[in-house]
């Protein structure tokens, strides 16, 4: 295990845990599996599949980041991490496998760090494509509040262009 790395990830996320250990892990894999290095642009893409404390790991291991758009939340609520190398197309799907012995939070960690990765994950392809690249799109004026919003957010409501905090769903039951 990189310590150093380890540490890094530590202190960016503020404290160690066992969901900051899965990200560390899974990064692990997605560095040997795709031979990739730190993203600084958009050439590697993460789809994780939660928002937990391993998202932290991805940020600072990767590169990958919300800001720059190669780090896309889907919020299945699966430990999941899907990396994928815009530069040649490889690409991994990372899954956390569900742990069969009851243990404290450190023993968790410990186990995490420690444990050969085919006990942690299951490493398999993506079963989505890789997203597309980020855009930039116009700002447009909310209508009711002012403010600002992307125009691919906007929404029409009484012939105006509302933002998604404005906009009242409509939906009949299905």
């Amino acid at each position: 295990m990189n310590e150093n790395l380890w540490n890094r990830c530590v202190v960016f996320h503020g404290h160690e845990c066992p969901g900051l250990a899965i990200g560390f892990r899974a990064c692990e894999v997605a560095v040997k599996e795709m031979n990739i290095e730190f993203s600084h642009d958009e050439e590697i893409v993460c789809v994780c599949e939660n928002d937990s404390c391993a998202v932290d790991a991805v940020q600072v291991i990767t590169g990958c980041t919300f800001g720059k758009g190669n780090l896309i939340y889907r919020g299945t609520g699966k430990m999941a991490f899907s990396f994928f190398n815009r530069q040649n197309g490889d690409n991994v799907r990372i899954v956390s496998k569900p742990s069969k012995v009851k243990m404290n939070k450190e023993e968790r960690q410990r186990y995490i760090l420690k444990a050969p990765i085919e006990d942690i994950f299951c490493i398999k392809k993506p079963h989505f494509k890789i997203p597309e690249a980020a855009r930039i799109f116009k700002t447009v004026t909310c209508e009711k509040c002012g403010e600002g919003v992307s125009e691919n957010k906007i929404r029409l409501e009484d012939g105006k262009k509302v933002c998604l905090d404005c906009f009242h769903e409509y939906s009949r039951g299905w």
